[in-house]
């Protein structure tokens, strides 16, 4: 049983595969335009109150404000990407 663990502690460790961060990558399309969702919220409203007896009023709020949130640092991404639809609907 000694010589087993001795054999353990003798091996070299092993070196992480790394992966070349500097390689050329494959050209992609860009997608359409991302044009702003006008109401954020109406998936959220479709759903109906919220299923907290005595807080849905409450729940409504929160869950509303992650949405708008969400929406709002989503347009800022497609923005910064340049990827924003920016031609009014006629």
């Amino acid at each position: 049983m000694s010589q087993r663990r001795h054999r353990k502690r003798n091996r070299a460790p092993q070196k992480p595969q790394g992966s070349d961060l500097w390689r050329s990558t494959p050209a992609v399309d860009l997608p359409e335009p991302i044009e702003p969702a006008r109401d954020p919220r109406a998936l959220l409203r479709s759903l109906g109150p919220p299923p907290l007896p005595g807080h849905q009023s409450v729940g409504e709020h929160y869950l509303a404000a992650v949405v708008e949130r969400s929406a709002h640092v989503a347009v800022a991404l497609a923005a910064a990407a340049d990827l924003l639809d920016d031609e009014p609907k006629a």
